[in-house]
């Protein structure tokens, strides 16, 4: 059971997790663990149900999927029915009204719709995945140069799950350079899975670039990917002028987890955030709405 809390109720809510039964079996049974490190955490798995995502058989699925997890379709640009292939819908397009930018260059906005954990003041060699877990962030990129701009600055972890809208934004205007993409396993971000796998963001594929920010400094942007997460889509330009809420990029079907790196006295995270955090409990957030502000 997931604890979520909500902004807007200031109460907690239970996530509904796409194959929890499922989760909960690879990750704390041995035969799953074992099918786990021989099969579920291998490239080639995730591509086959990707390529399955992508085919017109898998369509059959969306209703269902919408049905069960209370999806509001009509935020999408599609219909339900309009939709060629699950994974298009997992990657649909939002109508602008569904998730209005804020555009005050002093607010610093959610990448993404997901889940949110914040920390201030981070060690490079001792970030917090979950309580119990930490990892290096030199590791996560394998720069240390780059990794040292964010000494004792903030680390943000934005987890999507496989009900989010699956498209990440840039958080201020600015330009972002070219994208590193780093090989390794697919294994869940599911906190049932970062319970049981030390340093998981440092073994699953990941892609990251830093992001010339007009307003917060520099911000480094890591994407993780995850089981069934058939590919990190890149869809902005390196090196050329972006708007604040304008997209980054997007993954296609499965969890997954994007995590911004600011530096020391750029923003300062709401504290509602900070405390739960604190407490153990990720908040949930949307594209476009503030998160912290501009110190």
């Amino acid at each position: 059971m997931i604890k979520i809390y909500n902004r807007n109720t200031k109460e907690y809510t239970i996530e509904k997790v796409s194959g929890e039964k499922y989760l909960n079996w690879i990750y704390s049974s041995p035969v799953g663990m074992c099918l786990l490190e021989l099969m579920i955490k291998k490239k080639f798995t995730s591509f086959l149900y990707g390529k399955y995502c992508d085919s017109k058989l898998s369509s059959k699925k969306i209703q269902r999927f919408v049905n069960e997890f209370d999806i509001n379709i009509e935020e999408s640009l599609k219909s339900s029915k309009e939709f060629q292939s699950f994974n298009d819908f997992f990657t649909r397009k939002l109508k602008s009204t569904a998730r209005p930018i804020n555009l005050d260059e002093n607010i610093f906005i959610s990448p993404g719709d997901g889940r949110l954990l914040a920390y201030n003041n981070i060690d490079l060699n001792s970030i917090v995945q979950i309580k119990g877990f930490n990892y290096s962030l030199i590791e996560l990129i394998n720069s240390k140069d780059i990794a040292e701009k964010f000494n004792n600055g903030i680390c943000l972890i934005l987890r999507l799950c496989p009900t989010d809208y699956h498209r990440f934004h840039f958080v201020d205007s600015g330009l972002c350079g070219i994208t590193e993409k780093i090989n390794g396993a697919y294994y869940s971000v599911n906190p049932v899975a970062l319970n049981k796998i030390e340093n998981l963001f440092c073994k699953n594929k990941r892609e990251w670039s830093l992001f010339h920010s007009e307003n917060f400094k520099d911000i480094l942007y890591v994407e993780v990917g995850a089981t069934c997460v058939g590919s990190i889509i890149q869809s902005y330009t390196p090196n050329k002028k972006v708007e604040k809420g304008s997209e980054k990029g997007f993954f296609k079907f499965g969890g997954s987890t994007v995590v911004l790196f600011l530096e020391k006295d750029s923003v300062e995270i709401d504290k509602d955030i900070i405390d739960q955090t604190k407490l153990g409990y990720e908040t949930k957030v949307l594209v476009g709405e503030r998160i912290g502000l501009k110190k």
